[in-house]
């Protein structure tokens, strides 16, 4: 078994290097100080919304505007090592956060066993060294000390103990999928609610999704359909989602759209040819493109078109790694000429959603084993629907990791695949038993 680390590194945007190419660096396995501990990176996952980290690594995040005295930025979380014989460094690479699965192989924290299986936001690497705040340890998680960002990011600071967790299985495909589903089902989950808090803003009986392939999208148009199904909203709530010509048929078979068009030529779809002025819609928008949401708003903005009542942006499917320019989180990405001209009654702000704002609004509304309970229960269910939805695919050892990195940078990630990765290979794991 080596005893060397191995971290998957990628050129930071500002480096001028390809963004395609990222660098396996190995270094000596770290040693463990006093309030520390080192994780064993077991597994992770990886999608799309990774591919953006990348993109976005060095511009600050979390609508960071409004705290100017603390920048936040993906390549905050992990720092890139630095080893004799590469050509990588602090200033040139980043790391990009993963969420996956870790078991502790050393402890400087006496309330934190080795052997312990965890869960959070890691990095790509096959050991990491975490400081532990030395008073905030409980017998659900322990947290990194970062106060060099906001804190209301508590949860990307949170690593979880499986022991304790009500939403852990032990089981590798459940493991899996808890690493696919988790970071993005509690967007599209909070996400929901939010919109449901004001009773789908004043009543809207259509959701129009972009990107409905995606993973945020189509969660959460399963979420409002289970919604119509339980009886809590009136039952002619429709979702329609946009996507690609390309995953049309994928879309549509997960079942959780009333109708899925395609981008080209949405605007001949059954939903956009029942033109009730009164008719209120929500439009979702995942992808963040700036020509398809120009062509939306042409739509809306004839008299003749149903109500928008909002427009919410939800992700970015559409960054690359090579993407240029900057991401302004808290501007409207409808341009200003289509606004102006639009003869709607009502034209609304575009709204950026933020699962953990709208999180620690609901902590101050409902009690927290309430909130604790409807997770629970949602993540029960989502285990129990979710298991042939998408194909997995493992991918062991630095050097596979490294080209489904490059493939997935270069030509994307299908929908119907769901990507695990490991830079260990399987005999070379150190061999730790669990405590759960």
């Amino acid at each position: 078994m080596s005893g060397d680390n191995l971290t998957l590194c990628v050129p930071r945007a500002s480096s001028g290097q390809d963004p395609h190419r990222p660098t396996l660096v190995k270094s000596p396995k770290p040693t463990c100080p006093t309030n520390h501990v080192i994780l064993q990176i077991d597994r992770f996952g990886f999608s799309t919304n990774n591919i953006t980290y990348q993109a976005l690594g060095e511009h600050p995040h979390f609508r960071a505007e409004r705290c100017w005295f603390r920048v936040c930025r993906y390549f905050d979380f992990h720092v890139a090592p630095e080893a004799t014989g590469v050509d990588v460094s602090t200033k040139t690479h980043g790391v990009i956060p993963v969420w996956g699965f870790a078991t502790i192989v050393e402890s400087g924290h006496p309330k934190i066993q080795v052997g312990e299986r965890v869960y959070g936001y890691l990095a790509p690497t096959r050991y990491l060294l975490l400081a532990v705040s030395p008073a905030d340890v409980n017998r659900y998680a322990f947290y990194v000390p970062r106060p060099h960002l906001p804190a209301d990011r508590r949860p990307y600071n949170q690593i979880i103990r499986c022991a304790a967790d009500p939403q852990y299985a032990s089981d590798p495909v459940i493991e899996d999928l808890t690493m696919l589903y988790r970071p993005l089902f509690w967007t599209s989950y909070w996400c929901e609610d939010w919109l449901f808090s004001s009773t789908y803003r004043g009543g809207a009986s259509v959701f129009l999704i972009s990107s409905a392939s995606s993973k945020t999208a189509f969660c959460l148009a399963y979420l409002i359909k289970k919604r119509v199904a339980r009886g809590e909203v009136k039952h002619n709530v429709r979702v329609v989602g946009l996507t690609s010509t390309g995953n049309l048929e994928f879309t549509r078979g997960l079942g959780h759209y009333d109708e899925v068009l395609e981008y080209g030529t949405f605007t001949s779809g059954d939903a956009f040819q029942y033109r009730d002025r009164e008719e209120r819609w929500i439009y979702v928008d995942v992808a963040s493109n700036d020509t398809l949401n120009e062509r939306i708003c042409a739509y809306f903005a004839s008299p003749y078109a149903p109500r928008l009542a909002s427009c919410i942006s939800l992700g970015l499917t559409n960054v690359s790694p090579s993407s240029s320019g900057s991401v302004k989180w808290s501007t409207n990405a409808f341009p200003a000429s289509t606004t102006k001209t639009n003869t709607n009654q009502f034209w609304p702000q575009y709204e950026n959603f933020f699962m953990v704002e709208w999180l620690n609004v609901r902590k101050r509304q409902l009690p927290i084993d309430e909130i604790f309970g409807r997770q629970n229960e949602a993540w029960t269910e989502l285990m129990r629907d979710c298991q042939g939805w998408v194909k997995m695919e493992r991918v062991y050892g630095g050097q596979g990791v490294k080209m489904a990195y490059e493939e997935v940078a270069e030509k994307g990630v299908g929908p119907e695949k769901g990507l695990v990765w490991s830079l260990w290979d399987c005999e070379e794991k150190e061999v730790v038993k669990a405590r759960l």
